[in-house]
């Protein structure tokens, strides 16, 4: 088989992958159907704000250790492995405590929901270094924003399908019977995801250090990225006031639910996330192989500025019936899953493009772990809203994205 047609398989078999897993991860959006299932089972804004916050901090915290050891081993697929397999089999087991548990005491499974759903988030973190290293190992970096733009769209057209199934499934099923069927949907997509991705097999690498370094080695080599790369400690001190931006995104469901939003559609603000998703694809893809990622990532930081804002535009408006809701969410809801998908396929690029082919484990190691402690900021809007109120989280998302969006201004822009 010649060189290109296996760089060729190996494109393809990413970019299913992805697909299936981006219909999977929809179908347990944690801005919509996991905040939703929280707000049902226990009404409790402290919770809702920790599923966002357990879902990034979880995805971040194991990625030092896990890039430690692949840089150290020179290999990432078994990692992967590991990972991908093991939060699929979260989510089986989440459905099934979501059937059974129907006649169980709310308080016993809200907190077996939350428990699984922290170890789904923190095994899910295991599959994001050997992911990047992989992708970036088999496919060239002008293909790169367009492999993940492909993944989204191809993603969110499946994404489509299983809105309109957990559309029916709410509609039709008492709770939580219904968000037991969505989730196992979303475990059976992750299990197809992890079965294509693993058949592609590992790119061979070579070895550049003879002697391995020692953890604590590793720590202080991480420090000296840290100063001595400019791209880099920008780009974590934007990622920081980028965690502070996503503090509201659990709040959005919750604010249109007090807005007389029934959550009984929820699927509906789903669906529109997957369009707004799903339309901006092609736009990101071609944005970012053509104008450079730094591009990319100040023009949606800069957009990020306006969906709170149009929340708190909205906070001062009077009501609205229920059409004209489900069309002003709706738009809402289309923005972020727009900006949502261009956030990540500008972070995975420009991430893989600033760290050294044979430091990428490592680089991701370090830029994860830094920025992790960020993403419990959704915590803190819990607390926000549960003393105070949740005009002001939209408040400091808003002025969190303009603070993201200036830092990122002093990144140059020739990284392609």
């Amino acid at each position: 088989m010649s060189s290109k047609t296996i760089k060729n398989v190996r494109f393809s078999k990413v970019a299913v992958a992805g697909i299936t897993f981006q219909a999977g991860s929809a179908a347990i959006d944690s801005s919509t159907i996991m905040s939703a299932l929280v707000f049902q089972l226990t009404g409790n804004p402290f919770l809702v704000g920790a599923v966002t916050a357990i879902l990034r901090f979880g995805w971040l915290s194991p990625q030092l250790i896990v890039g430690f050891l692949a840089q150290r081993s020179g290999t990432s697929m078994h990692y992967y492995i590991i990972g991908a397999f093991g939060r699929a089999i979260c989510m089986a087991v989440l459905a099934v405590v979501l059937f059974f548990g129907a006649r169980w005491d709310p308080i016993l499974l809200s907190t077996m929901v939350m428990l699984i759903w922290t170890a789904y988030a923190f095994i899910s973190g295991i599959v994001a270094i050997p992911y990047n290293d992989i992708v970036a190992r088999s496919v060239p970096s002008n293909l790169r924003s367009r492999l993940l733009a492909t993944r989204f769209f191809g993603g969110g057209i499946l994404a489509l399908l299983v809105v309109g199934i957990a559309d029916r499934l709410v509609g039709n099923l008492n709770f939580p019977l219904s968000y037991a069927a969505i989730i196992a949907m979303a475990s059976i997509l992750m299990f197809i995801s992890s079965l294509v991705f693993t058949s592609m097999g590992e790119p061979e690498t070579k070895a550049t250090h003879a002697i391995k370094p020692s953890f604590f080695q590793y720590l202080r080599d991480g420090i000296k990225v840290f100063h001595r790369d400019k791209k880099f400690r920008y780009f974590v001190y934007a990622q920081w006031f980028g965690g502070a931006v996503l503090m509201a995104m659990p709040f959005y469901v919750v604010f249109a639910s007090a807005s007389g939003f029934n959550l009984e559609r929820v699927a509906l603000l789903l669906g529109a996330q997957t369009i707004g998703a799903l339309l901006s694809n092609a736009l990101w893809g071609w944005w970012g192989d053509t104008h450079g990622k730094v591009s990319l990532l100040k023009a949606i930081t800069f957009a990020r500025i306006f969906p709170p804002m149009l929340i708190i535009l909205l906070s001062f408006s009077s009501s609205f019936d229920n059409g004209a809701m489900i069309y002003i969410f709706g738009l809402t809801f289309c923005i972020t899953g727009a900006l949502a998908n261009g956030l990540t396929i500008a972070i995975i690029g420009f991430l893989m493009e600033i760290s050294p082919n044979d430091q990428r484990p490592a680089y991701s190691g370090y830029f994860n772990a830094i920025t992790a402690p960020a993403f419990l900021l959704p915590l803190v809007a819990g607390i926000i809203a549960t003393y105070f109120s949740f005009l002001f989280i939209f408040v400091i998302s808003m002025f969190a994205a303009i603070l993201q969006f200036l830092i990122l201004n002093k990144l140059s822009n020739d990284t392609r």
